[in-house]
């Protein structure tokens, strides 16, 4: 007899909405995906769901999105937000992800682009239109003083190379196989990198490295950077 192929680990996903047709359409939109468990939150349950994965938080007027994402992050700093809405722009958006986001979609997306998205930030990953990269790293080129620290930091061989993967767009883990050494030793060099460099998230560092040319050439251009002009950028986080 042949084994059974292996179920797909399940996404779980909370779908937080003041209106509840939101969350039917939700549930038509992925019925085609099988590995994805909806359940719909109020944002005082969230605490409580530790078996959630990530949330699809909607972005609705009559609630300041900040002060939402303060109270998720201290309550489950763990957790994967993808704001959706309507219409957002740069600004609030790239806003959002120094928030904590790991994504925002808009309503108006296609199916194939939320499941694409949804897949992508459970891989910890971002998800965000290009031209909110394209607005920070222009931003960060324009004015690099006032965010990154004075002078030339220096790196061991290691966090060379582990900076340089990671501008590749690789993962924690796909960093870490071919080098040996397991994901936890991965964040612990990426948090000593952030520490050198002086910024908070991987986007940043990612993107200091790129406009200070901490990286060689080849490696400048990762997965992050390679995607059509319409399509999302996707940067590992």
């Amino acid at each position: 007899m042949k084994a059974a192929p292996a179920k797909k680990p399940s996404i779980r996903i909370a779908v937080v909405e003041s209106d509840p047709l939101r969350f039917v359409g939700f549930r038509a939109l992925f019925d085609s995906e099988t590995d994805f468990e909806l359940a719909s939150a109020a944002l005082p349950d969230i605490g409580a769901l530790q078996n959630i994965d990530l949330i699809l938080l909607g972005n609705r007027s009559g609630q300041n999105l900040f002060d939402v994402m303060a109270g998720l992050k201290a309550t489950r700093p763990d957790l994967r937000v993808i704001v959706t809405g309507s219409g957002m722009d740069e600004e609030t958006i790239l806003k959002a992800i120094a928030s904590g986001a790991k994504g925002y979609v808009d309503e108006a997306a296609s199916a194939n682009e939320f499941v694409q998205a949804i897949r992508v930030v459970h891989k910890a990953s971002v998800w965000a239109p290009r031209r909110v990269l394209s607005m920070f790293i222009e931003r960060v080129s324009a004015a690099p003083g006032p965010i990154f620290p004075a002078g030339r930091v220096t790196f061991t061989d290691r966090e060379k190379e582990v900076l340089e993967m990671l501008v590749a767009g690789q993962s924690n883990k796909e960093i870490g196989a071919p080098l040996g050494i397991r994901e936890r030793t991965v964040k612990a060099h990426v948090a000593k990198l952030m520490r050198k460099v002086g910024v908070h998230n991987r986007i940043a560092l990612s993107v200091h490295a790129i406009t200070h040319s901490l990286v060689s050439p080849h490696r400048r251009v990762g997965r992050s950077f390679r995607n059509p002009e319409s399509s999302p950028v996707i940067t590992r986080l």
